[in-house]
């Protein structure tokens, strides 16, 4: 017999049988256990630390904020840490090597959905710090809301293309998902131009609101009259903005509004107000008293920016003629309680010294009065 025959024979399997598989022993059931223990622990470990030196540099920096916020990012931080780790070490289990495909799958995941969420938090905050430094350094409130009104509208854009980014990696790593692009690749055509009548709405907003935010139309703060409503502006998104009214109502209204339609902005070149008190009196009233008056009580007034005031007379008809009194004020609000407190102190003064002077129906000429 030739030796080679003998080794052959013994190699060789016999028809039908198969061989054993092999059986999990103790360490492969402990090592995956230990990696994602380890991991766990180290990624909590590392992110502990970077949390504490923020928090050491925000005392001794005390002037931004920057690293205070920067502590916000310290879960997605660890969940990042966690997948790197878990990812480099993971390949030497056997029990996991048999579903490296799912284990890898979720894995990136976790991992693309913790970036983009540790992106976000630190695009917060940089854009808190940009907007909180820039209002300090300047002495133009004006200037500080512009700011913060193009930072918010930029935050809330990158967000945006952030979390679509996302969303987009997470559903490729589906199969079915890649599937369904490479169908949905081949109408492109079609489906451009669907897509682009059906969002010519939002990418108007859109646009509209990346104008506002550039063109300085209207910032945050300032006190605006849009189609008879008096209000703040509470809120500018890229696609809508809110006005908080005197009464605490909250009006949405589409960004695309303020380029196609006039609006009134009060705040916008200054807060500094003129405004005006109109009067309907008899023909007979004292203007020379009124008008004196008047300065009185304007000039008493805490309101008053000490620019200007006047009393004239624009207007008269058969049976009454139009006093204006106007005033000036710092801000919008002051500008308010000033024209409402001089409007009542006036009509108090004229009912009790001069009760001829209001407006009434004659019954009988009028005496002259002594």
């Amino acid at each position: 017999m030739v030796p080679g025959t003998v080794v052959g024979a013994l190699g060789a399997r016999a028809p039908g049988r198969t061989v054993p598989e092999r059986k999990a022993t103790m360490e492969d059931v402990l090592r995956p256990v230990i990696v994602f223990g380890g991991a766990i622990v180290v990624s909590f470990v590392l992110a502990w630390a970077v949390d504490r030196l923020l928090a050491r540099l925000d005392a001794r920096h005390p002037e931004t904020p920057m690293w205070g916020l920067l502590r916000r990012g310290r879960i997605p931080l660890q969940a990042v840490l966690f997948v790197a780790l878990v990812s480099g070490f993971f390949g030497s289990t056997h029990l996991i090597k048999d579903h490296r495909e799912t284990v890898d799958r979720w894995l990136t995941i976790i991992l693309i959905a913790a970036a983009a969420w540790l992106i976000l938090r630190v695009l917060a905050a940089i854009t808190e710090t940009i907007a909180t430094r820039y209002a300090g350094a300047t002495s133009d409130p004006a200037r500080g809301r512009r700011v913060r009104t193009q930072l918010t509208l930029i935050q809330r854009l990158v967000t945006t293309v952030v979390t679509v980014i996302a969303a987009a990696a997470v559903l490729l790593q589906f199969p079915g998902m890649r599937t369904f692009g490479t169908s949905m690749l081949a109408s492109a055509g079609v489906l451009g131009i669907v897509a682009g009548i059906a969002a010519q709405s939002t990418l108007g907003n859109l646009f509209a609101g990346l104008s506002i935010a550039f063109g300085d139309m209207v910032r945050i703060g300032d006190e605006v009259v849009v189609d008879g409503e008096m209000g703040t502006v509470d809120e500018i998104t890229v696609s809508y903005l809110v006005i908080l009214t005197w009464d605490e109502r909250r009006v949405t209204m589409p960004v695309s509004y303020f380029t196609s339609k006039p609006f009134e902005n009060w705040s916008r070149g200054g807060p500094q107000q003129t405004g005006t008190v109109y009067l309907q009196l008899d023909h007979a009233a004292p203007i020379a008293e009124l008008r004196a008056k008047a300065e009185e009580l304007i000039r008493a007034s805490d309101e008053w920016d000490g620019r200007n005031w006047s009393v004239v007379v624009t207007d008269s008809t058969p049976s009454s003629i139009e006093v204006r009194v106007a005033m000036t004020a710092r801000t919008s609000g002051d500008l308010w309680t000033l024209r409402c407190a001089v409007r009542e102190q006036l009509l108090t003064w004229l009912n009790e010294k001069h009760p001829y002077a209001l407006p009434g129906i004659r019954s009988i000429p009028a005496a002259k009065h002594l």
